[in-house]
């Protein structure tokens, strides 16, 4: 399954150094970087739980949870059935439940589910929309956090995101490197 990633991060030049700002405009090479990026948060593994409303959806064709569940005030659950009832800080194997540490969805304003890659990227780079994040910290998050490394160990019969969490960390400090420009918009 990781044939297409490798495909694009190819196609893309990953390992073409930066060039200086005054030789060339960065923003084709920064917009390249996001389209490898926008690979991975466009996946189902991470927009199942950035959702718009209060479900968190499951599986490649984005169902919803089932049992039927809620965001809760606190993109934990509700009282009673809190996302931990369920996901504990690693994947049940047997059960085929997924854990890892800190389950929880996406607060709502951080929502990808539906979005193109161009609107992702403004929303990443928007503090009020990215939960208060610098973009150092978006790549932190990224590349360090370990429910976003749940993403590529997600368990029975779940395929895993493309590519690997640092390798996605690298390419958002590239990105950032390069301006954090964004894709323009599609018609």
């Amino acid at each position: 399954m990781r044939f297409p990633w490798l495909v694009l991060l190819a196609a893309c030049g990953s390992a073409k150094p930066v060039a200086s700002t005054s030789q060339v405009d960065p923003t084709p090479r920064s917009r390249e970087l996001f389209a490898q990026m926008a690979v991975v948060l466009t996946h189902p593994r991470c927009v199942n739980c950035h959702p718009a409303d209060n479900t968190p959806r499951q599986g490649n064709d984005h169902a919803f949870h089932d049992p039927p569940v809620l965001r809760g005030t606190a993109d934990r659950g509700v009282v009673g059935m809190q996302c931990t009832t369920c996901h504990q800080d690693h994947n049940a194997e047997l059960a085929r439940i997924p854990g890892a540490p800190g389950w929880h969805l996406a607060p709502v304003e951080m929502a990808w589910l539906g979005k193109t890659p161009a609107q992702i990227c403004a929303q990443l780079k928007d503090p009020a929309r990215n939960g208060g994040r610098t973009l150092a910290q978006i790549q932190d998050h990224l590349a360090h956090d370990p429910l976003v490394g749940w993403g590529w160990h997600p368990g029975a019969g779940r395929e895993p995101a493309p590519g690997t969490q640092a390798e996605l960390g690298a390419i958002a400090q590239q990105w950032i490197d390069t301006g954090a420009a964004c894709p323009e918009e599609t018609r």
